[in-house]
């Protein structure tokens, strides 16, 4: 639909003007200013020609601070409107579309490289969206722009052409995807080509010119990440055929050394470096993939990149390129085509010598990080972003070797740990580093298989993993001073965390007080990894999918553990620890009743923490894992003693207030999922402060955030389970916002199952009543959705909804509504969507429902007996014996598979489920019917008493051989015949 938010603001003086100064205050550190700033952007960014008025100051701004700024606040814009999701508005207007395809192009490639690439970024997320379809002529534009010879257009156009075709990395296959990269290639494949050696002959004419040789490899760098790009997916046959000219030049590129392009800097990696880095990605994608066309050129590869290998420095601007050359040996050796390459055993141990283990040295550098910089050195260490570090190759290469001579490979390294470790002995405060890179070895050396859930899963048979832990690693752990050697105390908390499961429970045991100890410790890496370490074992499964370890076993250091992992993040720089939050929620779960007696304590830190960090969000992972820790204490201990719900609302509505009052949107979600559980622990009435809120949770204004739906619905649940009464009484001039809430979701192919959630409670709930009036229009809205776009979530969700409605008013009532409606709807219902629908219902309380109410359709509805519905009497029961035997039909037509996927565009604060805070299972048909074949044959029964002979006739002429089979067997459990 073409639809623009509102009215448009002039493309004028006063405007730009006035843009310029709200986007001077954005800039602002104190939020007192900024944050206005902010929300008059975002209330204006609606209006016709707002992304005009960006490109127009970042082109003519004389103001670079602006300039710079409109191009980001421009990008953010664009990746948060431009995709057009279904079911809402169209939040940029075609003009604007059209306009802004029109210039960027021009812009991006006109401005200076800080704009250029915010520019490029915008085209890379309008191409996502609009390319090739709405956007035909962008290939065209841009390799035109090949032929201008001014490098500066060229970057421009290698940039967003990368950042165009990078996805087509990790995109799935399919029709569409090829047609795409067809298109792409036809038009890019050979002016890329053509560039390449153009490019690499200009290299040569200016050798001596320093400054045109940076920007000729800025150029060389992007073409080659372009190269990786358009053959990732399959080799395409025009680089099948010009493999020489890119093989050859790239050989040529790898081997090259220019002094002009040399570095002073150790740090950052220099163009030179760069390249070679890409080019060794490059050969290593033909190595796996492609290793039949490339073998011809594999022999000089290897040769070069190990000459590299062997003759590149031990500096941090190295790290890339060797890590990547590392990679693409080890790529290359565990390839049975090139096995021979490696087989000899003096290759093997220069391998050895010369390229792992200088690689595994723990550097001046990783010191620096493991110091100065953990946040980002736990992020490399624990989480696997350490794909470019070189200790990671060389882990990458050791367990590729190992493939095809873990027995040779073994062999050498042992003699290596060995002698590594008899150093460390002769001097340890010196020879620290020599033990750590003994550990790290043999890390690599025993772990084949590993994953972030379980440790490793699959040891080398080679290495005696316990007996190395109590050498070892305990000696370290127990030492009484935890500051000392911080760096071999992380190194024995990871190999804890790494072979938890090849370590015997009793050693683990003795290691989780050592554990508790480290919390302490003031190295911010040391006290993470503990933390992380005893989340990670309290998770652990033991025998029968108990915990392995029990709250029994732990009991004895509850009071220490609490209280150093508290204590833990008041140390500095970890004052929003997600592992140590983390560890504190596991702890409680693990624990659960064993932390009664803390929790007055407990809760009131979480709640200073809370209030705390609400102030300015950062930590996401942090947050809900303190959202999630909360829940656990409410649940805890009201299921002991339900009144502390009491003490619980005390500590913490004081901060909910807080964080609706200034509209936190990260916390909104969770503050309504706490309160859901704290509403739901009330037996009987909902609390005044509850009712207060009431009111507040009807604004359009929440819903407009997809993130808060989800809650929103479960909290307003809670309020009718709890309150229905109060509510039709104290508040019934609000039950029209509660329906505008339900008319508003089922209007959305996205959130139309919560609108059922929604409705079904007030169905179950609210007295009858109070709804009376409103039931007819609930029906038709609900079948003008079903003209407008019927989707097998929606049948489902409608199917179990007139099923309660019938258990809830009766089978008399449902078919009275629908022929209200109009005359012999409820026929078309039960042909057009019961009968032929009702297998695709899945849940176990679902199909209940559904079979309760359509066994009230068949005994409890006089029509269905005596009018023209009795010819629907047999398939609805033939179709309800189906619902109890046959499999649940779970198919999906084609175009819908999409539809649930909640992927709203740009940053919204998605909703977040909080696993401690989950609802439990309601069954509203309960204990009225706890089988509902048998309830169905007694019913069956009762109707056959009422109007003997009818029942035995209908169930005999027309229901097929195998339902009446099933029905023998209902009726026999039963106890009852028909008459």
């Amino acid at each position: 639909m073409i639809y623009c938010g509102s009215m448009a603001m002039e493309l004028s003086d006063a405007n730009l003007q006035t843009l310029t100064e709200y986007l001077k205050k954005t800039l602002d550190p104190d939020p007192a200013i900024r944050r206005p700033a902010e929300k008059f952007l975002e209330s204006v960014e609606g209006n016709q020609n707002y992304p005009l008025l960006l490109l127009t100051l970042l082109e003519k701004s004389q103001d670079n601070v602006i300039k710079v700024c409109a191009s980001v606040t421009f990008k953010n814009y664009i990746k948060r409107n431009w995709r057009i999701v279904e079911d809402e508005p169209n939040k940029i207007c075609e003009a604007d579309r059209v306009a802004i395809k029109a210039n960027i192009v021009h812009l991006m490639l006109s401005s200076p490289e800080q704009i250029q690439k915010q520019l490029s970024d915008a085209i890379s997320i309008i191409g996502r969206e609009d390319f090739p379809q709405k956007w035909p002529d962008l290939l065209t534009e841009m390799v035109n722009r090949f032929q201008s010879g001014d490098f500066h257009v060229i970057n421009g156009v290698l940039r967003t052409a990368h950042s165009l075709f990078k996805r087509y990395r990790h995109e799935f296959k399919s029709n569409e995807l090829w047609t795409e990269i067809k298109l792409v290639l036809d038009a890019f494949a050979l002016p890329l080509t053509n560039l390449f050696k153009a490019t690499i002959e200009l290299c040569s004419t200016h050798a001596n010119d320093a400054s045109a040789l940076r920007i000729l490899f800025s150029s060389l760098i992007l073409i080659s990440k372009l190269f990786y790009s358009l053959n990732f997916q399959d080799l395409p046959e025009f680089f099948e055929d010009n493999m020489e000219t890119w093989m050859n030049n790239f050989h040529t590129l790898l081997t090259l050394d220019n002094k002009l392009l040399q570095t002073d800097d150790e740090e950052e990696a220099g163009l030179l470096e760069l390249l070679k880095s890409q080019i060794c990605d490059n050969a290593a994608l033909y190595a796996q993939k492609y290793d039949e066309e490339f073998q011809l050129y594999l022999p000089r590869f290897v040769t070069a990149i190990w000459n590299l290998l062997v003759t590149t420095g031990q500096e941090v601007k190295y790290d890339l390129l060797v890590s990547n050359a590392i990679q693409f040996l080890a790529s290359v050796c565990e390839r049975p085509h090139y096995k021979n390459l490696f087989e000899d055993q003096n290759t093997l141990t220069s391998i050895c010598e010369k390229v792992i283990v200088p690689n595994m040295e723990f550097r001046a550098a990783d010191e620096e990080a493991f110091e100065d910089n953990s946040e980002e050195y736990i992020r490399r260490d624990l989480e696997g972003s350490d794909i470019d570090t070189r200790r990671r190759a060389a882990c990458d290469l050791v367990r590729g070797l190992c493939k095809f001579f873990e027995g040779p490979v073994t062999g050498i390294f042992s003699g290596y740990v060995n002698s590594m470790l008899q150093e460390y002995a002769k001097n340890p405060s010196v020879n620290w580093k020599h033990k750590d890179a003994a550990i790290y070895l043999v890390t690599s050396l025993a772990s084949k298989a590993q994953t972030q859930k379980h440790g490793i899963t699959q040891a080398n048979e080679l290495v005696n993993l316990t007996e190395f832990f109590v050498n070892h690693i305990l000696p370290d752990l127990k030492s009484a001073n935890v500051n000392e050697f911080p760096v071999l105390k992380a190194d024995g908390i990871k190999y804890i965390m790494i072979f938890r499961n090849q370590v015997p429970k009793e050693h683990l045991l003795v290691s989780i007080p050592l554990l508790i100890n480290h919390l302490q410790a003031e190295s911010i890496v040391v006290h993470t990894y503990a933390a992380h370490a005893l989340e990670r074992l309290f998770t652990m499964r033991g025998p029968n999918n108990a915990t392995l370890f029990t709250a029994a076993e732990i009991a004895p250091f509850v009071e220490i553990l609490l209280t150093n992992l508290f204590k833990a993040l008041t140390l500095p720089g970890s004052s929003e620890n997600e592992y140590i939050m983390k560890a504190i929620m596991r702890s409680f779960s693990l624990l659960q009743e064993a932390i009664i007696p803390y929790i007055p304590t407990l809760i009131s830190q979480l709640t200073q923490k809370l209030l705390a960090v609400s102030k300015n969000p950062s930590k996401p992972h942090f947050n809900h894992y303190m959202f999630e820790a909360i829940c656990l204490s409410i649940r805890i201990t009201c299921k002991a003693n339900p009144a502390a719900v009491v003490n619980f609302e005390e500590a913490l509505f004081l901060v909910f207030t807080e964080i609706l009052q200034n509209d936190v949107q990260e916390f909104i979600p969770y503050v309504f999922q706490v309160m859901s559980l704290l509403l739901e622990t009330h037996k009987n009435d909902i609390p005044s402060s509850y009712m207060a809120l009431f009111p507040h949770l009807l604004q359009p204004v929440l819903w407009e955030r997809t993130g808060n739906i989800p809650a929103l619905v479960r909290l307003l649940q809670a309020f009718l389970e709890r309150g229905s009464n109060t509510i039709a009484s104290a508040a019934a001039d609000k039950i029209p916002g509660l329906l505008g809430v339900f008319q508003k979701l089922i209007a959305s192919k996205a959130n139309d199952h919560q609108g059922f959630y929604l409705l079904n409670s007030i169905i179950e709930h609210m007295p009858p009543e109070s709804v009376d009036q409103y039931r007819k229009q609930i029906f038709i809205l609900l079948f003008q959705r079903l003209q407008n776009s019927k989707t097998t979530k929606f049948i489902k969700s409608f199917l179990v909804f007139i099923n309660l409605y019938c258990i809830k008013y009766g089978a008399l009532a449902l078919q009275e509504i629908f022929d209200g409606i109009q005359p012999k709807m409820f026929g078309m219902v039960l042909e057009k969507i019961i009968i032929p629908e009702i297998q695709k219902v899945s849940g176990n309380v679902e199909k209940k429902i559904c079979a309760v109410g359509i066994t009230k359709l068949l005994t409890e509805c006089p029509p269905m007996m005596d009018t023209e519905y009795t010819k629907l009497w047999t398939p609805l029961l033939q179709s309800l014996i189906g619902l109890f035997e046959l499999p649940e039909d779970d198919t999906i037509p084609d175009e819908e598979h999409f539809i649930d996927i909640e992927d709203t565009p740009g940053y919204q604060t998605a909703f977040s489920q909080l696993a401690f805070a989950g609802k439990k299972e309601h069954d509203p048909v309960g204990q009225m019917v706890n089988n509902p074949k048998i309830h169905l044959a007694q019913s069956l029964h009762k109707l056959s008493t009422a109007c003997p002979g009818r029942v035995p006739s209908m169930v005999s002429t027309s229901l097929n051989a195998e339902a009446l089979q099933y029905l023998q067997g209902y009726l026999q459990a039963a106890s009852v015949t028909l008459l």
